[in-house]
């Protein structure tokens, strides 16, 4: 870890290789009037909107919508199937078929409500933006996205089979991220905020009415980001024990990755913005590129970091130059040269998610060895894509 002095609180940087767009956008988080303490970056932090992904900000008494993330509540979920590679290999395909026809990917939703799995709209907070939404979130509840998002089988180094789950809150959680940012713009065009508008930080009071509402929204989103995962791990589950009956597997782990909370650091309560970041208490997930490896590990609660690490790889490409840069072609020899068996549908923009267009997670992990402790290296074998 190296640190940058700024006219603001200073940067705390995991990492050698952060691109000068993130160093900017932090620079801007340093100078924040409610900044408490430091920004910290992460060692996979890469350019975003407002607030770079991989970013770490302690603020006092404010919440940045943008400093959580479109997708509130984007995570991880994983557990051990307890199924020896030797006899998980040759039914990884009819498995991952299976859970490939029973989950909706990419802009697809489920053709009915999802309600009846779930307790979650059960007690949905009484907030307008939020209730208009639910007729469509219990329908896209279960369902897995584009972009980086997966369904993965894997293996660990003693030949057993794991599965994986990235996704989040789905259109609900952008929904509401949209809202807010626009209230939160007006507010602090009315309230003479002295952050520029530019900078793509509007933020609300956690005291204010909008401001507790946000918390409350993003707190259901969470809820519902979860629930999705969960969802679908339950459609794997099934998956797994029609072709494997009477497999055992371990507990799922799951980890945000897209959140604010209000915690305690350094004798302060603050609100932690995680933007593509996991809090590092416990067991954590760190998944890689597709392709590379991910890792189950303990996290070491490290104060300088606010007590969080990496949530992946981290892009050192954009999506648009990735596909410029990557034929599909390469990407699936690549693929199948590393003996992952790929699941999706439509496969023109497959190399937005190329390895390549991705850090190097060994690195990634080596940078934040004071952050996490590895546990398990998990390979991947098979990953369904939206």
């Amino acid at each position: 870890m190296y640190q940058i002095e700024t006219d603001g609180v200073p940067i705390k940087v995991w990492g050698a290789d952060i691109d000068e767009g993130a160093l900017a956008q932090a620079g801007n988080l340093a100078l924040l009037p409610f900044a408490f303490s430091h920004v910290a970056l992460m060692p996979d932090a890469h350019v975003g909107y407002g607030m770079p992904i991989g970013g770490v900000l302690a603020a006092r008494g404010q919440v940045i919508p943008h400093a959580v993330g479109l997708d509130i509540g984007c995570g991880v979920r994983a557990w051990c199937t307890n199924i020896p590679l030797a006899e998980f290999a040759p039914g990884r395909d009819t498995v991952l078929n299976d859970v490939q026809r029973s989950t909706p990917t990419g802009f697809e939703w489920h053709k009915a409500s999802q309600a009846d799995r779930t307790s979650l709209f059960d007690d949905v907070p009484d907030i307008g933006p939020l209730r208009a939404e639910i007729d469509k979130a219990v329908r896209q509840v279960g369902t897995l996205g584009g972009g980086n998002h997966f369904i993965e089988a894997q293996v660990d180094p003693d030949g057993v089979a794991w599965m994986m789950v990235h996704s989040g809150s789905r259109n609900l959680g952008k929904q509401m991220a949209e809202h807010y940012d626009i209230v939160a713009k007006a507010e602090n065009r009315a309230g003479d905020s002295t952050v520029p508008p530019e900078w793509g930080l509007a933020h609300l009071a956690v005291d204010s009415q909008a401001g507790a509402e946000y918390l409350e929204a993003m707190g259901f989103c969470l809820k519902f980001a979860r629930e999705n995962r969960r969802l679908m791990a339950e459609t794997v589950r099934r998956a797994i024990e029609r072709r494997f009956p009477g497999v055992n597997p371990t507990v799922d782990v799951d980890v945000h990755h897209n959140y604010a909370a209000v915690e305690e650091h350094l004798g302060e309560q603050v609100v932690v913005h995680r933007k593509g970041a996991v809090r590092a208490e416990g067991t954590v997930l760190v998944p890689g590129s597709m392709g590379t490896a991910s890792y189950v590990c303990r996290g070491l609660a490290n104060p300088e970091s606010f007590l969080s690490c990496s949530h992946g790889a981290g892009r050192v490409m954009g999506r648009k130059a990735a596909m410029r840069a990557f034929p599909r072609e390469q990407v699936m020899r690549e693929l199948e040269e590393a003996g992952v068996r790929l699941f999706k549908a439509k496969k023109h923009d497959l190399a937005e998610e190329a390895p390549a267009a991705y850090k190097d997670i060994e690195d990634v992990m080596r940078y934040q060895s004071d952050l996490v402790e590895p546990l398990t290296r998990l390979t991947p074998i098979g990953v369904i894509k939206g």
